[in-house]
């Protein structure tokens, strides 16, 4: 025994000088290999020299401490203050601070010295006193409490005994041996102790002192989740809480927990070694909302959705294993596998996710404590005391079970499953439903809230099972997620060239269909099979969510969308990972079961809308939350799904577009067999540049092209919610619910992967937004028609050739043929070469534009056409600074006077006895004549016109034309129609009317700056004060302008005499109502610009230095009118600048409660690596970014002014109540 001592000494100290000299060594390579990575000098400072010190020796500290500890038999603790060690043979030669040299090959690091004295020659060492530790120091620290831990907690997999132990199973010093296993803690003996199996003392104190370790680590995990749940340690796998039989799943994930238990280390060295962390965006129960967050929640939520159990907590624990990786989980991520394993009624795995809850440091909260009511309530035999403990550590944490039940979103049965564990403790217990809902207080709608006793809701023309089997047809379409319709381009007789290319498409469609579906099943097997592989790279999951058909005809419609020129790879993958997203997010919905609770409670809300229902006063928010308050039961309509962030749609649709690219293939010889038969790609990856940056582009090869546009398809195939709804929206009533059955939106609209607008619509107050989403839920309520006759005569224009001055673009056979010239040919002088070429850039960008205005077109007018014999409606949403927009992108009320003019309202009125005459006015208006009449003079105009108006009516094409001479020649148009209709009805006061009046402020920008500054003049100007006569400021700045001019003039300026009988209302209208909204001299003179180009007669050779003198002129005009204007601007400027430079976004709360916090942060660059390209994702609206100073000032005006105008429209709609 004492010859295995001594020999053990002797191994221990030759291990701390190895490792002395070795960990001294590589710290000193490691520090000028920093160095010469950051490119600065070399040279230490003194005060660096003496901080490596004081480190080194506390290096040799940690590791004279594990010598004691492999020298000690049966002492657990080891003091630090004095150490013994064997006397070392060769002499330390002391550090000096300021060096940083190696120690040479077989020489042993001298013990550093602190203090005048330490004794020489002996063994006894004082170690210095603590300073500041550094991360090495903090790693080796966390080591030195680690191993031990380990080491003790040692197991073997061995079925015949408790006792036994395999002959490789010995431990040399300094080792440890990790083996993990659901049995008991076996003994760890040393290759020494092999040969002595006799009771010996030594042999039997370290077994008690392994055992007594191994104990006060079950007992630490136990007492830890006896906190919550009593009598924890006396449960087992096998006992209350588990399931008879384990699936293969839940044993992988039961010895990922076992290793979790052995990696448990205490609660202050995590705490400790835990920098302090990033400031990130926080939810209101602080769930934290970076991007590392995000993808551990949506990885999480896919796994969970595939019921793929065992990589679900492989990700959960592969973080938090790494303390330095700990701080990305927040609670949410740990219920999000609670709630899986509560599904399965396996109490033990909810029990050690609670431990490791309680190791991360972060608090249970109730989505927690519902998952454990959850998993008791499926357990067969649940015990009442184990929930009685429950709920009372619920009350502890400040949490009630009514809090569950209020806050929770449920899914399937989650909610009885929790009501029947807590009946099982209070057999009486209902949760409790708070009938009244909170009133808005704002003071500026305070009056209208509390009026409104006695007003009805207002009743739309259908009955209840008009609304009903509308709903079903909605939900049909929005469950398909995406539509087929009929192109308008499908009137024009069918070819036989035609025909031949369309059956030709439909048949390559079949073969690429099938060679996509294939590969995809091949590529998702290498990926499941691929272990290795990390889970923040691993996009298996998102490859399971849906049918593999169903990703095929996401590829497929994007094959469809692609443009002849190309697309950039970054837009189509995000486009492509965007619908994978929201056909998710739908499966989601359906598998929770909510579908058949919200049709029972739309059923109930057509009740409010329906004409042959009874009356009702509440708006329909409230109507809404009070039917899904009265039925609570089952699931929740609401979503607690995390949206996808950007990089992840990204990082998706690449892989996509690369199983595109790589296996799309089509015959060389397709329309010409006499060339080579061979297979090329469809669609061709190559860069190209744009402002200086190469870009990756998906490009489609020309005889693709060349086939989709002599096929002319008849058909167009759009996403769900492009098309209007068939039925009333579901009305907001939060910032999660709203608009749409099933599509997901947001309430305040944002830049892809921006969630703090979110965030802080979530944290407001409930009854702080009431105003804002009754005022949403308004204008989404009105229903549309379409103007029939005015539609047939748009189709008409369209499939003959376009016409540009009324909007309607012309078909690609009617664009500039692109000049081609071969640079090479000798013929051709340079001036020539470089002539072509800037002719043959423009043609090309000429085509590109017309195929894009093209495209626009052929989308409204099928959407309009498909819709033509409906009744619709338009869910709205708002931009961050309040502005309300309708969801549906390309066909709506906002859009271009083409879409304008072909709307109706679908419920008419009276006109009354005024009604016509305001009609006409309308008209006036409409032409953009008369800016500066009165309402008198202009309807005495309308009158003078009749003819003209009529002849527009009835003649619209092969008349006088009249009509196609105004501002707005489509509205016009549909104006006339309507005026006709009414004066030849036999009592035009009755004559009920559909006809949508669009009215516009003047300068609703200025309007606000003049209030602000309470400035008369610009106020009177801009029609804020009473005026005998309608003011017109963009008239006023025309005529300002040309007396400038004039100036000019008359001096012998050379542009001002060319200009002379071109400035106009026209020309300077855009940049005088952009102004204030922030448009800079630059862009000012882009706007005159292209007015100027829209004039036939003006030389072009004059345009560039005229655009430069106007935008002068304009300027100077608007500083002279509007004197407060310029310095309201620049204060609020500076105050955003004050802001942006303290670290902080600028925020502010509209008149009717709307939080409102300005997206604009530094640029972050994020490089996502696929196989196709590296691509480079610019990301400026991540909030852990500082704030962008520049943008943050310069936008606020702006942003501002238009949160403002919002707030009018707002109030305007809440009154429409009335």
């Amino acid at each position: 025994m004492s010859h295995f001592v001594f020999q053990h000494q002797i191994q221990t100290a030759e291990l701390v000088n190895f490792l002395g000299h070795r960990f001294i060594c590589r710290f000193s390579d490691k520090t000028w290999a920093t160095v010469y990575q950051r490119h600065y000098s070399a040279i230490p400072k003194k005060e660096d020299g003496k901080k490596r010190f004081w480190e080194q020796s506390q290096l040799l500290d940690v590791l004279e401490s594990r010598i004691q500890q492999l020298q000690s038999d049966s002492v657990v603790d080891v003091k630090h203050s004095k150490v013994q060690i064997i006397k070392m043979q060769q002499k330390i030669q002391k550090t000096s601070p300021g060096n940083s040299q190696k120690n040479l090959p077989g020489e042993k690091a001298e013990m550093l010295k602190s203090g005048p004295s330490a004794k020489k020659g002996g063994t006894e060492v004082v170690m210095p006193s603590k300073t500041h530790a550094s991360r090495w120091m903090e790693k080796l620290k966390r080591e030195k409490w680690i191993n031990p831990k380990k080491q003790t907690s040692h197991r073997t997999h061995d079925k015949t005994g408790v006792g036994k132990s395999s002959k490789g199973s010995s431990m040399r010093p300094g080792t440890s041996t990790k083996t993990i296993t659901t049995g008991k803690i076996s003994e760890t003996k040393t290759k020494g102790e092999d040969s002595k199996t006799s009771a010996s003392t030594t042999t039997s104190s370290k077994v008690s002192a392994v055992q007594k370790k191994s104990k006060k680590k079950v007992s630490r995990v136990s007492e830890s989740l006896a906190v919550r749940f009593p009598g924890v340690q006396k449960i087992s796998s096998s006992e209350v809480g588990c399931v008879s039989e384990m699936s293969t799943q839940e044993k992988l994930a039961d010895k990922e927990f076992d290793e979790v238990e052995e990696l448990d280390v205490d609660h202050e060295i995590d705490q400790q070694s835990l920098s302090a962390p990033e400031k990130l965006l926080e939810d209101k129960e602080g769930n934290r909302y970076g991007d590392p967050q995000l993808r551990i929640r949506c990885y999480l939520e896919a796994c969970v959705f595939i019921d793929d159990v065992a990589r679900a907590q492989s990700c959960l624990l592969s973080y938090h294993r790494q303390l330095s990786k700990r701080m990305h989980l927040s609670i949410s991520a740990y219920n999000i596998v609670m709630r899986m394993w509560a599904k399965r009624g396996s109490f033990n795995h909810i029990r050690r996710l609670f431990v490791l809850i309680e190791e991360a440091g972060l608090k249970p909260n109730v989505a927690s404590y519902s998952a454990a009511l959850e998993c008791m309530g499926r357990m067969p035999e649940c015990q009442t005391w184990i929930i009685k403990r429950c709920l009372q550590q619920m009350e502890v944490d400040g949490l009630s079970v009514d809090d569950v039940f209020r806050q929770c979103v449920f899914k399937k049965d989650e909610r009885e499953m929790v009501l029947r564990a807590v009946r099982l403790v209070h057999p009486e217990y209902q949760p409790s439903v708070s009938k009244d809902q909170p009133v808005c207080s704002l003071p500026l709608v305070k009056q209208f809230y509390a009026e409104r006793e006695g007003a009805t809701y207002p009743k739309l023309d259908f009955s209840l099972k008009e609304l009903q089997d509308r709903f079903r047809l909605q939900l049909g379409m929005e469950k398909a997620t995406t539509i087929t319709i009929d192109s308008v381009e499908a009137l024009k007789p069918v070819t036989e060239n035609m025909a031949k290319m369309r059956e030709l498409l439909a048949t390559q469609r079949k073969h690429w269909e099938k060679a996509l579906l294939q590969t995809l099943k091949e590529k998702k097997l290498i990926l499941s099979s691929n272990s290795q592989k990390s889970w923040s790279t691993c996009i298996y999951p998102y490859l399971s969510i849906l049918d593999d058909q169903d990703y095929v005809n996401i590829m497929l419609q994007g094959l469809d969308k692609l443009s002849p020129s190309g697309e950039s790879l970054l837009i189509m993958a995000e486009e492509m990972g965007n619908r994978v997203y929201n056909l998710y997010s739908i499966r989601q919905k359906s598998h929770s079961q909510m579908i058949e609770k919200l049709g029972s409670i739309y059923n109930l809300y057509s009740e409010l809308l329906a004409n042959d229902t009874e009356t009702n006063g509440m708006l329909p928010r409230e109507c809404w939350a009070s039917l899904e308050m009265q039925r609570c039961s089952g699931p929740s309509l609401l979503s607690d799904d995390t949206p996808w962030p950007m990089v992840l749609m990204v990082q998706l649709g690449s892989f996509l577009v690369d199983l595109m690219v790589r296996e799309l293939k089509i015959w060389s010889n397709i329309l010409n067999p006499a060339q080579e038969k061979k297979l090329i790609p469809v669609l061709y990856h190559m860069y190209t540049f744009r402002s200086n940056h190469k870009i990756g582009f998906i490009k489609p090869h020309p005889i693709v092209t060349q086939i989709q546009r002599v096929a002319t398809e008849t058909k167009l195939t759009f996403d769900s919610y492009v098309m209007p709804m068939l039925c009333p929206p579901v009305p907001w009533t939060s910032p999660k619910s709203g608009a749409y059955l099933l599509t997901p939106t947001k309430l305040m609209r944002s830049t892809d992967g921006a969630i703090q607008h979110q965030l802080l619509l979530e944290k407001s107050r409930d009854e702080d937004l009431h105003a804002v989403l009754d005022s949403l839920n308004q204008v989404g309520s009105c229903p549309w028609k379409i103007n029939k006759p005015l539609l047939d005569i748009i189709i008409s224009i369209f499939n003959d050739k376009g016409n540009d001055k009324l909007c309607i673009p012309p078909p690609l056979s009617e664009a500039p043929e692109v000049p081609r010239f071969n640079p090479h040919d000798p013929s051709y002088t340079q001036v020539e070469k470089a002539y072509m070429k800037r002719e043959g850039i423009k043609a090309k960008k000429k085509v590109a534009e017309m195929h894009s205005l093209r495209m626009d077109a052929l989308y409204k007018l099928s959407i309009a056409n498909h819709m033509r014999d409906e009744i619709f409606w338009f869910p709205h949403n708002m931009d961050f600074r309040g502005r309300t927009y309708p969801r549906p992108p390309y066909f709506n009320h906002l859009g271009s006077d083409v879409t304008r003019g072909l709307l109706l309202f679908a419920e008419g009125q009276p006109l009354g006895p005024k009604g016509l005459d305001w009609l006409k006015i309308h008209l006036v208006n409409l032409t953009g004549l008369k800016k500066r009449s009165s309402l008198a003079g202009r309807l005495e105009y309308a009158e003078s016109i009749m003819e003209d108006i009529l002849d527009s009516a009835d003649h619209p094409l092969d008349g006088r034309k009249w009509w196609m001479n105004a501002d707005e020649p489509w509205q016009a148009l549909a104006c006339c129609m309507e005026i006709a209709n009414a004066s030849r009805s036999p009592d035009h006061t009755k004559f009920i009317s559909y006809f949508p009046v669009h009215q516009d402020g003047s300068c609703n920008g200025l309007q606000h700056y003049a209030a602000l500054g309470r400035d008369v003049i610009g106020a009177t100007s801009v029609n804020l004060m009473p005026c005998e006569l309608p003011q017109d400021v963009y008239s006023g700045v025309a005529q300002q302008v040309e007396e400038f001019r004039a100036r000019d003039a008359e001096k012998g300026l050379k542009i001002a005499q060319v200009l002379e009988g071109f400035i106009s209302r026209k020309v300077v209208k855009q940049t005088v109502m952009t102004v204030v909204y922030g448009v800079t001299r630059y862009g000012g003179r882009l706007q005159i610009e292209k007015r100027l180009k829209e004039i036939d007669d003006f030389p072009k050779d004059y345009i560039w230095d005229a655009s430069h003198y106007l935008v002068k002129q304009v300027f100077s005009s608007l500083k002279e009118m509007f004197t407060g204007t310029r310095e309201i601007q620049e204060w609020l400027t500076e105050s955003a600048r004050l802001i942006a430079k303290s670290g902080r976004t600028v925020e502010w709360v509209t008149p009717l409660g709307l939080p409102i916090v300005q997206p604009y942060h530094r640029i972050k660059n994020q490089t996502l690596k696929s196989s196709m390209q590296n691509l480079s994702i610019h990301i400026s609206h991540d909030a852990n970014e500082k704030p962008d100073s520049m943008k943050q000032k310069n936008a606020f005006p702006p942003n501002f002014i238009h949160s403002l105008d919002s707030t009018h429209m707002m109030l305007t709609s809440l009154h429409c109540y009335r």
